[in-house]
């Protein structure tokens, strides 16, 4: 049983991204463990090694080195002359798809060259894939002390970033997402010549750290799970979260075209695991996990993300790593024709061409742009969107006219990060922090976290008794953090709540539990289990979120529109930088997010490349 807590703990410390559910994860420290094995030893290895002929910088021989990586242990074998490190091969890791290997930018690829090169393990880790960087630079430095060097006395060795500080091209995509990727190989298809500005060093943006999952409908894997399903079913669906925010007309250009968006992504190279619902009482099942995925797990989006890097690269779309954009280049008519930006090292650069497409994603890691969502979430720790996720490409079409939505609602999350309650089906009673039930508890993550919201609760409690059938719940009641009290008010009182108002909720859901019935909030009668017993427990659930809605208004040509929703000529956008008319206040499904943006990105990929 433990096992499977400690599965649930993980997937609770994942779930925060949601860009339809996703990854929220830390750099560790390591604690190097190695053992020498020379090269002529390859039948009975020795942990001693190899005597060395001749003075020199290191003792000839190959190394290897084991370090904690992102997701788990890595090893790394590295092979020494006299003089130089000769090889570093990673031989073993357990690393993220997409980020910690997989292309031909990320760490796994890239840093034994760069190390071996430079003679330096104090080399340039790469931007948005530091902490499998580190965990080989940890490894090699280990291996190096085995080989009697000392990795703290090498030199330094920074990148360069040898750019043009002028490009021609036809179209300019900002971002290098699920939406950014996807417009460039949509554009280069059409015969356009495309240049990609990316603020990392490599592409992936939040879909890479993601679940990996796609909403679509009428497709022939919800066939073979016996599921009937069509684009008018999941549009009525998403349509009822609008609260008069979601754009029709958006909205069902998506839902029509979902089906075919999702064999787009499979004919680039995604391969799909099946279909599932997310939560039990989300039916018709249409969300789509890639392959590894399932439920609320995150990590997965490489299976999209690296296909569609493998494809822009096969189509010679051209990559600007490292490189922000900073500001759009507009004519005197009001077009738009390039972007000016800026790489790592400081130096400017500007990209002229017909159109950009604004594709950075959204603005979670700004604290400023998140300051409007303070009375519930005081802070945004718990999000696992790149840092570079702050929003510039709404600053830039903003400060050249273009309509920016600050929308109030987001995708949001309320979750224990202690025993993963708030991301399963557990369904007893959850209140605000005043102590007051906001909520049918047995209802879609998202939909208890936006009741939470809307009562500006920085945190809900789950109140359990020892009879709570959930497994995540009985786990929770275990651990020191929980609190716990022999009564309902001296449980409100270690909450700072009113234990009258407690007293008083705990007391009327009792009382519905007893009639079978939740006149209140309608939670089916199955699952209204009375709290009884001589200890109260209450479980804290924390606020997270990753998907921003609101942002740039667009149209059904993906045409960034302006103050007075007049497309803007040459500016298009797609993806969580444009979700304006796609989203109400709350996060409808896993899947929506990156379904959408490979779709709009598509659109305006094909009429960016036509734009004359």
């Amino acid at each position: 049983m433990r096992k499977n807590h400690l599965a649930v703990l993980l997937a609770a410390s994942m779930v925060v991204s949601m860009t339809a559910c996703g990854q929220k994860t830390e750099d560790t420290g390591a604690t190097a463990t190695a053992a020498p094995t020379t090269e002529a030893a390859t039948e009975a290895p020795t942990t001693e090694a190899p005597t060395q002929e001749k003075e020199g910088t290191y003792t000839a021989g190959t190394y290897t080195g084991t370090t904690p990586g992102m997701k788990g242990d890595m090893t790394v074998e590295v092979t020494f002359d006299e003089d130089s490190i000769t090889d570093v091969t990673v031989k073993d890791h357990v690393e993220t798809y997409g980020i910690g290997y997989g292309m031909s930018t990320t760490p796994v690829e890239v840093m034994p060259e760069k190390i071996v090169k430079a003679q330096s393990v104090n080399v340039d880790s790469i931007t948005g894939a530091t902490i499998t960087c580190m965990a080989i630079k940890r490894a090699v430095s280990d291996c190096i002390e085995q080989a009697g060097g000392d990795p703290k006395s090498m030199a330094q060795v920074s990148d360069s970033f040898d750019y043009q500080d002028n490009m021609e091209t036809d179209v300019v995509v900002v971002g290098g997402g699920a939406a950014g990727l996807s417009a460039a190989i949509t554009a280069a298809e059409a015969g356009a010549d495309v240049v990609l500005i990316e603020k990392q060093g490599i592409t992936g943006g939040s879909t890479t750290r993601s679940g990996g999952k796609v909403l679509a409908a009428g497709t022939s894997w919800q066939t073979k799970q016996d599921f009937e399903d069509s684009p008018e079913q999941m549009y009525d669906y998403l349509i009822s979260f609008s609260k008069g925010l979601i754009d029709e007309d958006l909205l069902k250009l998506f839902c029509d075209n979902s089906a075919e968006n999702l064999t787009w992504l499979e004919d680039i190279g995604m391969k799909v695991k099946d279909v599932e619902p997310i939560h039990s009482s989300l039916t018709p099942w249409r969300v789509h996990n890639s392959e590894g995925g399932g439920g609320q797990t995150s990590g997965h989006g490489g299976q999209i993300m690296v296909p569609l890097n493998d494809r822009a690269e096969e189509l010679g779309v051209r990559f600007v790593y490292n490189t922000s954009g900073k500001e759009l280049i507009t004519e005197e008519d009001g077009s738009i024709t390039g972007v000016k930006a800026e790489t790592a090292d400081g130096k400017q650069i500007t990209v002229k061409g017909k159109a950009v497409i604004l594709a950075t994603g959204g603005y979670a890691s700004s604290e400023e742009l998140m300051s409007r969502y303070q009375e519930f979430l005081p802070s945004n720790k718990n999000t696992s969107v790149p840092a570079g996720n702050i929003g510039e490409g709404l600053l830039m079409a903003e400060a050249i006219g273009a309509k920016n939505f600050e929308s109030e609602g987001l995708q949001l999350v309320y979750v224990s990060y202690t025993c993963g309650v708030g991301i399963n089906e557990e369904s007893g009673l959850i209140v605000s922090a005043s102590g007051e039930r906001v909520v049918n508890e047995w209802s879609y993550q998202s939909h208890v976290a936006e009741a939470l919201a809307q009562a500006k609760s920085p945190k809900g409690y789950y109140i359990a008794t020892d009879n709570d059938p959930n497994p995540t719940v009985q786990y929770g009641l275990t651990l020191d953090s929980t609190v716990k009290a022999a009564s309902v008010e001296e449980l409100a009182q270690e909450l700072s709540m009113d234990p009258a108002v407690l007293k008083a909720t705990v007391d009327r859901y009792n009382e519905l539990c007893a009639k079978g019935e939740d006149e209140d909030f309608g939670k089916p009668a199955e699952y209204m289990i009375p709290l009884e017993g001589d200890t109260y427990y209450a479980i804290a659930m924390n606020p997270g979120s990753s998907v921003t809605f609101g942002g740039l208004g667009i149209n059904e040509n993906s045409q960034v529109l302006d103050t007075q929703d007049q497309p803007i000529k040459g500016l298009y956008a797609a993806g969580e930088v444009a979700f304006t008319g796609l989203f109400g206040t709350e996060y409808p499904c896993c899947g929506m997010a990156i379904g959408s943006a490979v779709y709009f990105g598509r659109v305006a990929g094909a009429n960016a490349a036509a734009e004359e």
